[in-house]
Parts: C-alpha cells; structure tokens; sequence
C-alpha cells in the first residue's frame, strides 16, 4: 500500500449526502482501473473520516467487489480505520528497539493522559490511540507519531506537554 500525506477530513464540514456524492465522483473516476479499490478507500476515509459499514457496501457494490474482499482490505490495513478518529492520530511504537527503551511506560502515560485505551478516540475526537510494529526509526527510540510528526526520544513525563502542544493547535 502506498503511503501519503492525508488528506484533511471534511467529515465535520459538508453533509452525508455530498459525501456520498464526492464518493461517487471517485468511484466513477477509478472504476475501471486496476487495483481501484485501495486508492477509493483511502479517498473515501479522507472524505468521512473513517469507513463505516455504509460506505464499504457502497463501494463494494459500485467497484463490483463482494463486501467481504473490501471489509477484509479495510482490517488488513491499520492505515484504515472503522471507528471514526480524532483530528491527532497518535501511534506509539512498539518495535524492539521502542519497547525495550520505555515504549510501555509512554503508553501507559498516554493512556492516562488522555482517558482512553489502545483504539479509542476522546469524547471531543481530538486524539486516538493506536499501537504500531516498528516505524523505522529505531535509533531515535522511543518514537512515536502525531499524525504524520515524528517525537523522537520520547520520555513519560513529557507527553503531557506534547499534548498540550497539540491541544493548543487550530483544528481543521
């Protein structure tokens, strides 16, 4: 899967029905090419915010595709998401390198920081919690990753400072 910058979600700023309408606009733009199916679901998340069950049948059914193969490319993925997410996607690592240089105890703090568990989102939908397998930056350990920011060196007590830096931000 190819990775690239988000694409901000406009989920909070136009209606269900111009969703779908941007949807198919999509839909009709990769329909005959092939391996459509990814791009559309990357596209279709950017517009929605995440994939609900709604969406994947749409999808399915306009690709030609059986619900099952989309569901299945959607929870293959962690870059997807079912649930919606909040405007700071945060990933701790926990490859090797991060676990065993304190990945655990920075979890722990964001955990408690921020009230909720590993795949949940906050009440505002400001932040999500997510665990991953190795970023790649396994000198910089422990590493983890604000949307698409790496925090490199990460110490338990500073997360609550980065989380007030964030809070601070204009949301879009």
């Amino acid at each position: 899967m190819t990775s690239s910058a988000p694409t901000p979600c406009a989920c909070g700023t136009i209606d269900e029905e111009t969703q779908f309408e941007r949807l198919d606009e999509v839909i009709s733009q990769h329909r005959d090419k092939p391996g459509a199916l990814i791009p559309v679901l990357q596209i279709a998340q950017s517009i929605f915010g995440y994939l609900p069950g709604k969406v994947l049948r749409t999808i399915g059914e306009k690709l030609g595709e059986p619900y099952s193969r989309v569901f299945g490319v959607v929870t293959f993925y962690s870059f997807f998401s079912r649930v919606p997410r909040g405007t700071y996607l945060i990933r701790i690592c926990m490859g090797t390198a991060c676990y065993v240089r304190g990945g655990t105890e920075i979890l722990t703090a964001l955990r408690t920081e921020l009230g909720i568990e590993v795949g949940q989102t906050t009440d505002d939908r400001m932040f999500s919690l997510e665990v991953g397998r190795c970023f790649g930056a396994c000198g910089l350990a422990p590493v983890i990753m604000v949307n698409d920011i790496v925090h490199q060196r990460v110490k338990p007590d500073a997360v609550k400072g980065l989380l007030a830096h964030y809070r601070k931000l204009p949301r879009t």
